[in-house]
């Protein structure tokens, strides 16, 4: 079970999609394999990702500062995924 950073509900990992952050750099992680501090977000759901926007979550999460820039770019990537 893994927590979404939007909802914030316990879901399976199959259903959640990963964001790593490894050195700085900032990728979505299908296979929730890739080296790097991860966090989680619904697969496909507008709703977690305008949340986690809201709440700033994502740079919270991953301790780190990340551009308007490449925040669009992961939340876009990960809109494309469907449950």
């Amino acid at each position: 079970m893994r927590r979404c950073i939007g909802c914030m509900e316990s879901k399976p990992k199959e259903s959640l999609i990963r964001i790593a952050c490894h050195e700085g750099k900032l990728t979505v992680d299908p296979t929730g394999k890739a080296p790097g501090r991860g966090v989680y977000l619904c697969k496909g759901s507008a709703g977690c990702i305008a949340q986690a926007k809201k709440k700033k979550a994502l740079q919270r999460s991953l301790h780190a500062e990340v551009s308007p820039e490449e925040l669009d770019r992961i939340f876009e990537e990960i809109a494309q995924y469907e449950e």
